[in-house]
């Protein structure tokens, strides 16, 4: 195809979710004409099956819970969640999986979109398959990013198309409360549609081959989240799986499962909540010497290691650094910009917490688990130290005697653990489980990448009463642990 049926561009971006969306707003503001790719609804995973549905599922869920518990308020709460005023809520929160406020932004910011399915076709060009079955050609002077993220990953389980199973896309937009939801898995994705959809009147058993649930947080955090869960009613089976699954067919249609310890049970929807997998398995990465299905590996500023030239960036969770919106939003805004300065012939700043280099996927990945208690959590694990030999002090303090938490909950239950370098006396690593803790976190985050040392933490006064006065008393414990013979 002669170079006229080629459209040009400065950067092409594969992928209009937050992350590819960042990517291209920090290009295009910086000059460089820009066009981003999307199959899908631009807005992306986040917008329309994860981040935003499936909190505003929750937050209801949150709020009946500690209403019911509240002296005063719990006489008022006299009936069960209204499941159809909360999926209707969720369906706003999703813009009702309608992307034309998404269209009119890119629009607005000088971003040119084309739909369709993007491939790589060699080096700096990219082939779309429409969607009217036509073919565009894209060439990129500077740079391609993919921003294509993951998909959810499904087990090996013979007959897994016959069972119709949920993955978290089915989880977060189903139209009608199920009355049983099994739920396989004991991550993030696990607990929070458990804590959601028991809310909203489901009976769930959630089934997990591990011992507990959440094995990246803080033990004492996931026991707290499990108890409420089972006070909730969900029947947590650990050390299980599912060895048989069948749907039944005809009027019960139920999903009939075989346990690896031989219990039989029914549900009659099975969300698979497994992991994830990259979307890189028709990208045509084989055109560039990659291997399609992989993860891309970059280095700290976000160029993909395998492929020579520093003009292929993967940014977001297709990365697999850190699996989360707005740590990919991090990473665009880092590889927006060294792709600005590499085309303007700018040097880059690539030592730590320089303008390009994502240090803080490797110091500071903050998240919130919205279940009941919220988990927010950000840094090193007490388990994390251990395996990589960092000595690390551990500081408990158990929140519910903090006035403000007191007053937020009169029977407020919850901890928070610091992690302190003994030697640059700075926290390493920061974990608050309690109502109400996710508005703590980013202090915590400041604290962490600005390497605050404890010493100066002492003249960052809390508020009282609040939550967040859990920081003080967390000092003051740390103080009295070393006075201590």
């Amino acid at each position: 195809m002669s170079d006229e049926n080629i459209q040009m561009y400065d950067v092409i971006v594969l992928g209009a979710g937050p992350v590819g969306e960042n990517v291209a707003d920090r290009t295009a503001a910086a000059g460089l004409r820009t066009v981003i790719v999307e199959s899908e609804l631009v807005g992306g995973e986040c917008s329309y099956w994860a981040c935003e549905p499936s909190k505003a599922l929750l937050r209801p869920a949150l709020l009946y819970g500690e209403a019911a518990r509240f002296p005063g308020v719990a006489n008022a709460v006299t009936g069960p969640l209204d499941a159809d005023a909360v999926l209707k809520h969720r369906d706003r929160m999703a813009a009702d999986w309608d992307d034309r406020g998404q269209v009119e932004w890119l629009e607005s910011a000088g971003i040119a979109l084309i739909r369709g399915h993007g491939r790589l076709d060699g080096v700096r060009e990219v082939t779309v398959a429409t969607p009217g079955g036509g073919t565009v050609r894209l060439r990129a002077r500077h740079a391609v990013a993919v921003c294509t993220g993951t998909r959810a990953a499904l087990p090996p389980l013979p007959g897994l198309d016959a069972l119709r199973p949920w993955t978290s896309r089915e989880a977060t937009s189903a139209r009608e409360v199920p009355r049983r939801l099994g739920i396989v898995g004991a991550g993030v994705v696990a607990v929070e549609m458990a804590t959601a959809w028991r809310a909203l009147g489901a009976e769930v058993v959630l089934i997990a081959r591990e011992p507990r649930l959440l094995a990246r947080v803080e033990e004492f955090a996931a026991d707290l989240v499990a108890g409420r869960l089972r006070a909730a009613g969900v029947d947590l089976r650990f050390g299980s799986g599912i060895v048989t699954a069948e749907r039944a067919g005809g009027p019960d249609d139920g999903i009939h499962l075989g346990l690896s310890g031989g219990e039989r049970i029914v549900v009659d929807e099975l969300l698979f909540a497994t992991g994830r997998a990259p979307r890189t398995d028709d990208i045509g990465l084989e055109t560039v010497g990659s291997v399609p299905g992989d993860w891309l590996a970059t280095d700290d500023a976000f160029t993909v290691t395998a492929v020579d030239g520093e003009w292929l960036y993967a940014v977001g969770d297709v990365n697999h650094r850190a699996l989360l919106t707005h740590q990919g939003k991090y990473q665009a805004r880092i590889a927006g910009q060294v792709i600005a300065d590499r085309a303007a012939g700018r040097e880059l700043d690539r030592s730590p917490w320089g303008a390009h280099a994502g240090t803080a996927d490797l110091v500071a990945v903050p998240q919130v688990v919205f279940t009941d208690p919220e988990i927010a959590a950000v840094g090193l694990t007490t388990e994390e130290a251990a395996r990589l030999d960092r000595t690390v002090d551990v500081v408990d303090y158990e929140i519910g005697r903090v006035a403000g938490a007191i007053q937020h909950d009169p029977e407020y239950r919850g901890r928070a653990r610091i992690l302190i370098d003994p030697e640059r006396r700075v926290i390493v690593g920061a974990t608050f489980a309690g109502p109400g803790v996710a508005e703590l976190l980013h202090s915590a985050t400041i604290a962490i990448t600005g390497e605050i040392t404890v010493d100066r933490l002492w003249h960052a006064v809390p508020s009282f009463p609040t939550i967040s006065e859990v920081w003080l008393r967390l000092l003051e414990t740390y103080r009295d642990q070393r006075a201590k013979p």
